[in-house]
């Protein structure tokens, strides 16, 4: 079993977040730590004028909202939204906080995919622990 296992939740239509946290859950066992992150990523300079004035707060309080909400039936669970650009986010975040797994649902892999590369598929080449995808 694993003590400290990281979810990183995605709310785009196509991932599995039940499925993630069910995993992790059966990984974490009675006693292991299960954390809920979703990483908002920076809006770029030149757009940030054409986003409505109070969007970033608002969303951010929405998305904190739901994700203490799904961390709530969970044990030991927790939740936190973070900033940055997803994969590297990730991986620092589970790296500070010494994370043992992470349980990340992924979309199935296009030809997108093969040249930029996807937030699961840099998450488990580069993670310094074990990485479960979900699909």
């Amino acid at each position: 079993m694993y003590k400290n296992i990281l979810v990183p939740i995605s709310f785009e239509e196509d991932r599995d977040a039940a499925g993630a946290i069910k995993v992790a859950e059966t990984l974490a066992g009675a006693d292991g730590k299960i954390t809920l992150v979703h990483v908002m990523e920076e809006i770029p300079g030149y757009a940030i004028s054409y986003v409505p004035e109070n969007y970033l707060v608002e969303s951010r309080q929405a998305i904190e909202t739901e994700l203490r909400d799904m961390a709530a039936p969970l044990a030991n669970g927790a939740s936190e939204v973070v900033s940055g650009h997803s994969s590297r986010t990730i991986l620092d975040y589970a790296e500070k906080n010494g994370s043992d797994c992470i349980v990340i649902a992924s979309h199935r892999p296009g030809m997108q995919d093969l040249l930029l590369g996807s937030t699961a598929g840099q998450v488990v080449r580069h993670a310094n622990c074990a990485v479960h995808v979900i699909r």
